[in-house]
């Protein structure tokens, strides 16, 4: 692929744009192999793309996009360089606010661009449309829950309770005005400030629940790695839950496979099925899905 394929790659998937957070290209897992550092979104008014590594077209390319930014009437284009340890944000054109809110199926999230994690990961739309599709009258285990975007999806879709849990303060900051600019009620929602691994006797306090989301990074250092620290979860998950709930279990991490998951409740969830794998929006699709995002749903039958 060459930069104008490119270009009228963004420009074909940018013809129908609305306020909708949109992934314009997605360069990661090799789909687009001479990209494969590259990803564009589309949020409202501002182009976003990110820079994973350096590369001698980066400047060319920024020339395009800021090209199809004007084109496409955008107000403001924003870039991130991920492979930088600082000064990684820039605002190429256009005056971003601070608290700049995306809109993710009619439902509104704080953004941030100036960290890292944006405060939104746009490859969850599936899981936050399934588990808003199953919330109606249920109580919520989500774990791990950054800004709680899987918090205002359930109770959006009619919530009996949920309990969101991230040893990040600020983070659950962001999950409380997430639900408040939804004009959620927050009176059926807590944020709990652990460390999941060393809390679960206070999580369980609210146990049993229908449905528990477990959303962890894949390596966050002297915290979670998925590889040694998932088994410790899925082993907590009887005294979390009872017959008929069922588990959302999230792996980010192009490494471990669907498989690695599901051996994992075989070994120490026996009374849990396995279901099914949820598929990922078509503007992530990948040439090998196990790279990316696996979204695996599990049953407990007893």
């Amino acid at each position: 692929m060459n930069e104008i394929e490119l270009k009228n790659i963004i420009l074909d998937n940018l013809k129908n744009k609305n306020q909708e957070i949109k992934r314009v290209f997605h360069g990661r897992g090799n789909f687009y192999k001479d990209f494969s550092y590259l990803t564009v979104d589309s949020l409202n008014d501002t182009l976003f793309a990110i820079f994973f590594e350096s590369s001698q077209k980066e400047n060319s390319l920024i020339l395009i996009l800021e090209d199809i930014a004007n084109t496409c009437n955008f107000s403001n284009f924003v870039v991130q360089r991920r492979y930088k340890d600082d000064d990684f944000y820039e605002v190429i054109f256009g005056e971003v606010p601070d608290n700049f809110i995306a809109i993710e199926n009619g439902l509104k999230y704080n953004i941030n661009f100036k960290n890292r994690n944006i405060g939104l990961f746009f490859d969850m739309k599936r899981g936050r449309e399934y588990i808003k599709s199953i919330s109606k009258g249920k109580s919520v285990l989500n774990l791990f829950s950054y800004t709680c975007a899987f918090s205002v999806s359930a109770i959006y879709g009619d919530a009996l309770k949920v309990v969101n849990v991230d040893m990040s303060k600020p983070s659950l900051s962001i999950g409380r005005e997430n639900h408040r600019i939804n004009n959620l009620d927050t009176k059926i929602v807590k944020f709990l400030p652990y460390n999941i691994l060393k809390s679960m006797s206070t999580i369980k306090k609210d146990a049993p629940f229908d449905i528990v989301i477990i959303d962890p990074p894949s390596f966050q250092k002297n915290s979670f790695v998925a590889s040694k620290d998932y088994e410790k979860i899925i082993k907590k998950l009887d005294l979390l839950t009872k017959e008929g709930s069922i588990v959302l279990a999230c792996l980010n991490d192009p490494f471990l496979s669907s498989d690695f998951l599901i051996d994992i409740f075989k070994k120490y969830a026996t009374n849990f099925e396995f279901l099914e794998k949820l598929d990922n929006s078509l503007e992530f699709v990948t040439n090998n899905e196990e790279n990316s995002l696996k979204n695996l749903i599990f049953l407990k039958k007893y």
